[in-house]
């Protein structure tokens, strides 16, 4: 019995080691290739977005006085520059709607959106003059595309200029007068969608923005401004964020809730298998000790086997269908070896009954416990707690000292009952 028992162990101390051989080589091949997918994404999708707004200014020729010594005589001329005068943002109203779309690249689900981005932003003249005001409206993102862009300066379309990172106009502003600029475009992004008001803490006047999902868990990052006011929707949410004179350095934003990834999933299960595969060689011992059922070392190791190949099954077949899909599948195919094998064995009753149904729990279960998160440990806990009683209960009238006893060894031929073997 202690060398049966022995064997068992063994073969659970090999199989235990191929699956972190298996879970290293899942996530190996999820992050080593990680990096490269997500270039390719952003390359066919779009990049993380961060939103500024608009700028206004206007050129300004400064005669300025620079004092210089020549023959140890100090000369004072006048020289003339060019500065740049920014025209302070009274007004800002924005309206951003977010569309999640996931895509599945490798192992890997990555958050991809569509952003619908629409702005209305007042800018004042404070000079004594009529001023040509160039107006500048940077993309959040250079690897992105932009379609139907709306560039309005008090109603009227204006001829846009581009750059590298985004689009300009030059408007006459009267004096003390205010220019309303109108704002839009459509493109898709990455992981996040931000607002910077800018690299420093920066002053914020009359402010609202205005943002709307399709989706219903939102997550903002960190060191972001939590929203004014909150609306859930049929879809997701509509957030608002209400300031009338603000100074921050923080920014708006909103981190886009991320997939099921099936390859650090798989290989999470992958490295928990041995613990299942436990608990079903500890039943099956128990059920066929209790039942005089006879399983050589070499039936367990075909039943290891058999647990293997669900994960070996998983692994592969994430990357190509749905993880509930390659779940089931996987589940289906490592249950139809165990039955098909223990009917030739020990029977058709306890393969599809007894050893069908602790296979059902502490691998399939027990593996569906990583769907979701924060509640695995509790649920293998819980699991754990309700087999110990269930064995316990099992198992409290059995005499283990009879159960592992040795056998008597067998009477030579022509003994008679009782009779000791002599020396």
């Amino acid at each position: 019995m202690f060398i049966r028992i022995a064997a068992i162990v063994f073969i659970l101390f090999c199989t235990s080691v191929a699956w972190g051989v298996l879970g290293t080589t899942i996530f190996s091949r999820t992050y080593d290739t990680d990096q490269r997918l997500r270039d390719q994404v952003m390359t066919i999708w779009g990049a993380p977005h961060e939103q500024t707004p608009p700028t206004a200014a206007y050129e300004e020729t400064v005669t300025t006085k620079a004092e210089s010594l020549e023959d140890g005589k100090k000369i004072v001329r006048s020289v003339k520059q060019d500065v740049t005068v920014p025209l302070p943002l009274e007004r800002s109203r924005v309206n951003v709607g977010l569309d999640l779309e996931h895509r599945q690249k490798g192992l890997l689900w990555y958050s991809t959106y569509k952003v619908d981005f629409a702005g209305a932003y007042t800018f004042r003249n404070t000079s004594l003059q009529e001023e040509v005001v160039v107006l500048t409206l940077n993309f959040p993102a250079t690897r992105a595309l932009y379609d139907d862009i709306v560039f309005v300066v008090d109603g009227q379309p204006q001829d846009i200029q581009s750059h590298n990172s985004g689009v300009t106009a030059a408007v006459r502003v009267p004096a003390g007068k205010t220019a309303e600029l109108q704002v839009g475009y459509r493109s898709q992004g990455l992981d996040s969608w931000r607002y910077s008001f800018g690299a420093d803490v920066a002053r914020v006047r009359d402010f609202h923005l205005q943002m709307t999902t399709n989706f219903k868990d939102i997550d903002f990052p960190e060191n972001t401004l939590s929203p004014s006011e909150k609306q859930e929707t049929p879809g997701g949410w509509r957030l608002d964020w209400g300031y009338k004179n603000l100074l921050s350095g923080f920014q708006i934003g909103m981190k886009m809730p991320s997939k099921l990834q099936p390859g650090p999933l798989a290989g999470k299960i992958s490295y928990f298998a041995p613990v299942s595969l436990l608990f079903f060689f500890f039943i099956l011992f128990i059920l066929t000790t209790l039942r005089n059922i006879e399983l050589h070392p070499m039936n367990y190791f075909f039943l290891a086997a058999a647990f293997f190949s669900f994960h070996l099954l998983l692994a592969y077949l994430v990357d190509h269908i749905s993880i509930h899909v390659a779940f089931v599948l996987c589940s289906l195919v490592s249950i139809f070896l165990v039955v098909s094998y223990l009917r030739l064995v020990v029977g058709m009753r306890f393969a599809a009954v007894e050893s069908a149904a602790a296979q059902l729990i502490y691998l399939v279960l027990f593996s569906y416990a990583f769907f979701f998160e924060g509640y695995t440990g509790l649920t293998v806990t819980i699991g754990a707690i309700l087999t110990l009683f269930f064995v316990m209960q099992l198992t409290g009238r059995i005499r283990w000292s009879e159960k592992f006893a040795r056998p008597a060894a067998p009477l030579p031929a022509g003994a008679a009952p009782g009779q000791a073997k002599q020396r």
